[in-house]
C-alpha cells in the first residue's frame, strides 16, 4: 500500500511540474508587463520572474516546478495562478495537483441556456422542467414548466424563481402547504447566495423582495440552511384540484452553476392523469399547429 501511495504521489508531483513549467513558457514578459528583454535562452518567464511578481520566495517556486516533495499555502498557489494567469479550471487544477483542497468557484449567473439542454427539458413532454443560474433566473423551460409556472406571461426581468415565489403570490398562492415549503426554499436559495456575497445583482434582488415582502424579510434573516430543495410539493390548478409532484434538482453545468430543475407527478393519482392529459393534448394542437404552417400551398 505505501509504494502504490508513493507512486501516486510521484506522479502527481511530475504532473504538478509539468503543469507550472507549460504555463510558464506560454506567458511572454509583455503580458505580465515586463519588458521583453533582449537575451532570452529560454521561452516565456523566467522562474526568477514568476517568483518575483507572486511575491514568493525563488527557492520555493523552483522546488515546487521541480516537483520536489514540499508543502506550500493556499496564498502561495493563489499568487501563482494570478500570476500564471490560470483561469478557473487551471487554479483547481494546480490545487488538486499540490494536494490542496480546490477553492470554491467564484459564483456569477449565467445567462446562456445550452443547445443540449434546451433539447433536453423540451423532450421531457410529460414532466415540468426549468434551468436555473445561480441567482434563480429561470434561462429555460419545456411546456409543461409553463403550464405549472406560467413564465412566458411575466417580465423577463420577473423570471426570478425567487421573485415568483415570494414577491408575487400569483404562485406561491397555488402551493399548497407554502409556510412549511417556504423555509425550504429560501434556506437553499441562501446556500447559493453564499457563493457570491459580493454580487451586486443578487444583493439588489435580496434587497428588493425584502421591501416587497415582510414574510420573505422573517425568514431571510433567520438564516436557516438547509440542504438542496427536493421533496414532494403540490400546487393547486385551476380546472384539476391538488397535483402532487415529485421534484429534485440536477447539475447540469457545475463550473456555470446551471441547474436543471424537474419535476414529475405522482403515477397513478387521478389528478396527476388529468394534468398528464392536458399537456398531452396541448402538445398535441402544438404539433399539428407546426405541420400545418409548415406545410406547402396547396
Amino acid at each position: 500500500m505505501s509504494n502504490m501511495l508513493d507512486t501516486r504521489l510521484d506522479r502527481t508531483r511530475t504532473e504538478l511540474a509539468d503543469f507550472l513549467r507549460q504555463r510558464r513558457e506560454s506567458l511572454s514578459p509583455l503580458d505580465v508587463g515586463l519588458p521583453p528583454g533582449k537575451r532570452r535562452r529560454t521561452p516565456g518567464l523566467r522562474r526568477e520572474e514568476v517568483a518575483a511578481l507572486a511575491g514568493v520566495g525563488l527557492s520555493w517556486y523552483t522546488w515546487l516546478e521541480q516537483g520536489r516533495d514540499i508543502n506550500v499555502s493556499t496564498a502561495f498557489l493563489d499568487n501563482v495562478s494570478r500570476v500564471l494567469k490560470l483561469d478557473e479550471t487551471e487554479r483547481r487544477h494546480l490545487f488538486l495537483l499540490a494536494h490542496h483542497r480546490p477553492p470554491a468557484i467564484h459564483g456569477r449567473a449565467w445567462c446562456a441556456l445550452p443547445a443540449l439542454v434546451r433539447r433536453l427539458i423540451d423532450d421531457l413532454a410529460l414532466r415540468p422542467a426549468y434551468v436555473l443560474n445561480l441567482r434563480w433566473d429561470v434561462i429555460g423551460w419545456n411546456a409543461a414548466a409553463e403550464r405549472l409556472f406560467g413564465f412566458e406571461a411575466r417580465d423577463p426581468a420577473e423570471r426570478n424563481m425567487l421573485w415568483m415565489l415570494f414577491a408575487d403570490d400569483s404562485l406561491s398562492g397555488r402551493i399548497l402547504e407554502w409556510n412549511i415549503q417556504a423555509p425550504q426554499i429560501l434556506a437553499s436559495f441562501r446556500r447559493d447566495y453564499a457563493q457570491a456575497p459580493d454580487d451586486e445583482d443578487m444583493i439588489e434582488l435580496v434587497e428588493t423582495i425584502e421591501q416587497r415582502s415582510p414574510a420573505f424579510r422573517d425568514l431571510w434573516r433567520r438564516h436557516d440552511v438547509h440542504g438542496r430543495c427536493q421533496g414532494r410539493r403540490s400546487f393547486h390548478l385551476e380546472g384539476i384540484g391538488a397535483v402532487t409532484f415529485d421534484h429534485s434538482t440536477f447539475i447540469v453545468d457545475e463550473e456555470k452553476h446551471l441547474r436543471l430543475v424537474a419535476y414529475a407527478s405522482l403515477p397513478d393519482e387521478p389528478s396527476s392523469e388529468r394534468f398528464e392529459c392536458m399537456l398531452l393534448s396541448e402538445a398535441l394542437n402544438t404539433h399539428r399547429a407546426t405541420l400545418s404552417a409548415s406545410a406547402p400551398p396547396a
